[in-house]
Parts: C-alpha cells; sequence; structure tokens
C-alpha cells in the first residue's frame, strides 16, 4: 500500500463524516417543527397550575373548577360527612388505595390519606378536592346524591351506570374501578387552593 492509497482513504473517510453530520442536521432541522408541534400549547401550559379562592365555600357545600380540561371538584365537608367518611371499614371499600398524587402512590383509602388540610392547622378533614370524572366511563358524577350520603349531603352519583361514591369520593358500588383521584393540589393560605 503506497502513501497516496492512505491519503486517499482518510480524504474518504472525511467525506463520508461530513456527509452524514450534514444529513443529521438537516433531518433534524426538518424534524423538530413536527415534535415540536406535539407540545402543550401556550394556554394549556398556562392552566397547569390554578390558584382558586376558596373563601366562599361553606362547610356542605362545593365549589366546581375546570383544570387541564377537567372538573375538579372543591368540597368542604360537614362535621356528619367526616364522621361518616371515617367510620368506613377499609374492608368494605372496593378500591383500598387512596388515590392521591400529594403522598404515596400505594397509600390505603382512609379518609386522612383523602383530604387536604390548610398550613397551620389542625387536621380537620374538611376540605376534599378530587378530579370529577367517574372513573368507569368519564362521566360527570352528581353531588349530594347516591346511596352514601351524610344526613343527606356528601357523596357523589353517576346516572350513566350506577357508581356510587362516599363523602370521601370512594367507590362503593357500582362499575367504577377505583375512587374518585386526588390531584397535586396545596394551600397557599386558609382560603387560597393551588391546583397543579
Amino acid at each position: 500500500m503506497s502513501h497516496a492509497d492512505d491519503h486517499e482513504g482518510t480524504r474518504r473517510d472525511f467525506l463520508y463524516y461530513a456527509t452524514a453530520g450534514a444529513a443529521a442536521v438537516v433531518t433534524g432541522a426538518a424534524v423538530w417543527p413536527m415534535i415540536n408541534q406535539m407540545n402543550p400549547s401556550a394556554d394549556v401550559q398556562a392552566l397547569s397550575s390554578i390558584r382558586v379562592d376558596i373563601s366562599g365555600v361553606e362547610p356542605g357545600t362545593q365549589l366546581t373548577v375546570k383544570w387541564l380540561g377537567k372538573p375538579v371538584f372543591i368540597r368542604r365537608r360537614t362535621e356528619a360527612e367526616i364522621i361518616e367518611s371515617q367510620s368506613v371499614d377499609l374492608s368494605d371499600l372496593p378500591d383500598p388505595i387512596a388515590r392521591n398524587e400529594n403522598i404515596d402512590e400505594e397509600a390505603p383509602a382512609t379518609d386522612e390519606n383523602r383530604f387536604l388540610n390548610p398550613p397551620g392547622q389542625e387536621a380537620t378533614g374538611e376540605w376534599l378536592v378530587m378530579i370529577g370524572v367517574c372513573t368507569h366511563l368519564g362521566c360527570v358524577p352528581l353531588g349530594n346524591a347516591g346511596d352514601y350520603t351524610a344526613e343527606g349531603t356528601g357523596g357523589w352519583f353517576c346516572p350513566c351506570h350506577g357508581s356510587h361514591y362516599d363523602t370521601a369520593g370512594r367507590i362503593r358500588r357500582g362499575p367504577a374501578p377505583t375512587n374518585l383521584p386526588v390531584p397535586p393540589a396545596s394551600f397557599d393560605d386558609e382560603f387560597t387552593l393551588i391546583l397543579g
């Protein structure tokens, strides 16, 4: 092998690498707009975290807000609703998992693992925050309805297929496979809830 042949191989290798590099850059420039268009739009990103004023929510009532295109139930439970929920035996629950994104994903579905508490306050169980979409086929359950209400308040019922949720949003009867999920949420102060 002569010195000229060795020099020719190096030039050929350089041309291959340069062509492959240019092709990769051009392909990336052509493909990036297609990939980027799948990202959430600016208005969706802006709503990924919202602040909700809950100062007007009285005990025994609920506020429904829209977050990421889904209804979110923010309920201020009465003492009767809290007592009813705390008295449930976990072995009676079809879904024993809390489904609360704010705690361990395998936490049991006790009442304490379902409610949120404002900072600096005693854990009373007053505030319940859940995504208001039936876990069976995605209908929106009716509040203050169903077989698991406390003194005529609390509980949810999905009339489409007959799923009954108790005063903590746990499935008790019907085709829904899981409890109503608790979204990522926290209190900024006593009457400001942050979703997301």
